[in-house]
């Protein structure tokens, strides 16, 4: 289920990432748009920012959420083997 969730926010971190009006106007540009001005609005640039931070930053929180899922718990103490308890010295009986 993580797993999944975790693919999802990367697709949408991927198409956020591309739909942004960057310096050389972005994947948009290229696609024939006009380099500019974004299709969104002129303020849609410091709204996708915010979006694209938050997404960005769920993505980093389950990545962690996942490390911590898959990894082993603590092993437990390994006690030392012992073997059968010594043998009580016997003494000659002098009379």
């Amino acid at each position: 289920m993580i797993n999944i969730v975790l693919i999802l926010l990367a697709v949408v971190l991927i198409v956020l990432v591309l739909i942004q009006r960057g310096r050389g106007g972005g994947l948009i540009g290229a696609l024939g748009g006009s380099g500019g001005s974004s299709p969104f609005g002129s303020r849609a640039g410091d709204m996708f920012t915010r979006i694209t931070l938050v997404v960005a930053g769920l993505w980093i929180f389950m990545n962690m959420v996942l490390i911590w899922t898959i990894q082993p718990g603590p092993k437990p103490k390994e006690e030392p083997v012992v073997g059968p308890p010594p043998a009580a010295p016997t003494t000659p009986l002098v009379p």
